[in-house]
């Protein structure tokens, strides 16, 4: 009896570690991504397709030479011809979400584009309800609902001053990023940590380069700009998305999709502070109700374990 409470208490402490390292991989990441916007605005060019057309190559590259170092060419070439449908699902998300962002953070401000990204929590809980049939707990549904509270505070309060064409252009291409990457969290759940997704990183900024190459002006970019996106393309896309993927192959959906909501608050003050791009209080307002239901979460998560762990002891 010893030695099984022993065993039960060793696999429990095993899974709240794995739980608790991809939360902070996840968080690292939607850090990461949120640099996006205050270096966007220090760049000379505004071509939102010349901007996603060298920030989705570098990253394709610095994927592929991770994938090489890690695995080797004859491994990786074996892994790409046995790609998995899910796989090629998930590189077509990568390449929605690196396309639509870049080009929408073009066209509007980055507080609005961040807050439409924040609606893929939602979306996340009802794909993965429906497709994976992952219950959700009433915590969880709680913290959607506030951080939704948030995003709406926020669109009420901010979505009405887009009265140009650029703008809600902009926000209607915005829109993408939420759907593929509520959908691409599904498919890497879904994919569980067995099969291998991060590939699918590589494969994705790859397509997203090729699909605007016909449309863009990439030689039209300075050494100044060239550099800060070979910068976007290492550390605000590649490091974040490897760590993104090995997170969501281990967390549930709407849990992703909710740290993902980071981003939202990260980012927008990375513009303030770094671009004098200052947020309306009432984005400041939204921001808040966010972080608080990211953090209640995530609190009443590691509690529930922690009860859940001494039972399992109380009944060995």
């Amino acid at each position: 009896m010893r030695n099984l409470a022993g065993s039960l208490r060793a696999s429990i402490n095993r899974s709240g570690s794995h739980h608790r390292l991809a939360v902070l991989a996840m968080v690292g990441a939607t850090l990461l991504w949120s640099i996006a916007g205050v270096v966007t605005r220090h760049l000379h060019r505004t071509n939102g397709l010349d901007l996603v057309f060298w920030r989705s190559s570098f990253t394709a590259i610095t994927v592929l030479v991770w994938l090489l170092y890690k695995q080797g060419a004859g491994s990786l070439w074996s892994e790409l011809r046995g790609a998995t449908k899910l796989l090629w699902l998930s590189a077509l998300f990568w390449a929605v979400m690196f396309t639509a962002f870049m080009v929408a953070l073009s066209l509007t401000t980055v507080a609005q584009t961040l807050v439409t990204d924040s609606m893929s929590p939602l979306i996340a809980a009802v794909l993965g309800w429906l497709i994976l049939r992952h219950p959700l707990p009433v915590r969880t549904w709680g913290s959607i609902f506030l951080a939704m509270l948030g995003m709406g505070w926020m669109v009420w309060h901010n979505l009405y001053a887009a009265v140009n064409h650029r703008q809600l252009v902009g926000l209607l291409v915005a829109m993408a990023v939420p759907l593929a990457a509520a959908s691409n969290w599904v498919s890497l759940r879904r994919a569980g940590g067995v099969v291998s997704m991060q590939p699918a990183l590589m494969i994705g900024a790859a397509l997203s380069a090729v699909a605007v190459i016909g449309f863009a002006t990439p030689f039209a970019v300075d050494g100044h700009d060239l550099g800060w996106l070979a910068f976007l393309g290492v550390f605000q896309l590649a490091v974040p998305g490897l760590l993104a993927i090995w997170a969501a192959q281990r967390l549930a959906p709407a849990e992703t999709g909710l740290l993902g909501l980071l981003e939202v608050v990260f980012g927008t003050l990375w513009a303030w502070l770094g671009a004098g791009e200052r947020p309306a209080v009432s984005t400041l307002i939204g921001g808040f109700l966010i972080l608080v239901a990211l953090v209640g979460n995530e609190a009443l998560g590691w509690r529930q374990a922690r009860r859940q762990f001494r039972k399992a002891l109380l009944c060995s």
